[in-house]
């Protein structure tokens, strides 16, 4: 029994880090509507639109989305939301200033697609 576990854990790792690498290299415009909506994350209404149909690259969007616009920053708390029948993960992060800022991403059209 141990063994199956200790295999389904490696497993679960390589198949994650080959999605990561793969999934890393889009760009933001591939994964969001900032920059023809006017979407920044500050809020429900200006959140960023993670087009991505999956948990998997859905979430690697969302951090490469944060790495192009906040090169740097740390991930301090991640929260999971509804707002208006729409799912959103609010990432709380520290800027270089040391500043906190909520990022709203609207996840709808991954959240529960694995």
């Amino acid at each position: 029994m141990k063994k199956i576990v200790i295999l389904l854990v490696l497993a679960t790792l390589v198949f994650s880090c080959s999605t990561t690498k793969k999934t890393s290299e889009k760009t933001g415009d591939q994964y969001s509507t900032t920059a023809t909506a006017g979407r920044d994350g500050s809020s429900y209404e200006k959140a960023i639109i993670i087009k991505e149909k999956s948990e998997l690259t859905g979430v690697d969007a969302e951090y490469t989305w944060l790495k192009q616009n906040y090169p740097g920053y740390k991930a301090k708390k991640q929260l999971a939301s509804v707002n208006n029948n729409k799912h959103y993960d609010i990432i709380t992060i520290v800027i270089g200033t040391g500043e906190e800022k909520d990022i709203y991403f609207d996840i709808t059209n991954f959240y529960g697609h694995f």
